[in-house]
């Protein structure tokens, strides 16, 4: 279980600093508050450097509030409204599982069972024992052509199946890197899972 507590103060960092300084200068002076949703996850990816857990602590909305002249209760209303920040610690994998009906359809429930069978995780919202996965139950990822999909920190992986999932989330265990995102069978793009049916070619139709 992830023990770790809210830290009592935040410094942006050298790298996070560049992110920030470009990220302001998209707006005019007056309207730099519209940073506010950058800023967050600027400092949430510092988090993820610097503790092995991408989330944004309260003190980093304050650090944003003031860096961006704007109530602090605007930054904690961003930070809760949208489902990318994190506020809490997470695990090192990041297991965001689509269960919306098109995931549904195509097995989004064995997706659930393998993260659940590999990881020891309960239930959606808890994080492993050994600290490396959190599970979270999301709508819609949008790739519902190469359903079911499970997003893995920032990356989505397609086509699964549970087979693939325990595999997967198997070799994250025993240390392996995250591999290249997309479809798991190969596909590509969106085609077919037979095989491309149109635009085989680039032959011109006669005129």
């Amino acid at each position: 279980m992830n023990t770790q507590i809210d830290p009592t103060d935040f410094v942006f960092d050298d790298i996070a600093q560049v992110a920030v300084t470009k990220a302001i200068a998209n707006y005019p002076a007056g309207k730099q508050a519209s940073a506010v949703m950058a800023l967050l996850d600027i400092a949430q990816r510092q988090m993820g450097r610097q503790t092995g857990s991408a989330w944004v602590p309260r003190i980093a909305m304050d650090v944003i509030a003031q860096r961006l002249g704007m109530a602090a209760v605007r930054v904690y209303e961003m930070a809760t409204f949208y489902f990318m920040y994190n506020t809490k610690p997470v695990g090192k994998f990041h297991l965001q599982v689509c269960t919306t009906t098109p995931c549904w359809l195509r097995g989004s429930d064995d997706i659930v069972a393998s993260c659940k069978k590999i990881s020891g995780i309960a239930d959606f919202g808890q994080t492993s024992a050994d600290g490396l996965f959190t599970m979270t139950e999301v709508e819609c990822l949008g790739g519902c052509v190469n359903a079911p999909i499970l997003q893995i920190n920032d990356d989505y992986y397609e086509d699964l199946d549970a087979t693939r999932t325990e595999n997967l989330l198997t070799n994250l265990k025993a240390g392996a890197p995250l591999p290249p995102a997309g479809s798991s069978i190969g596909r590509q793009a969106s085609a077919p899972v037979s095989h491309q049916t149109a635009l085989l070619n680039n032959t011109s139709p006669a005129e």
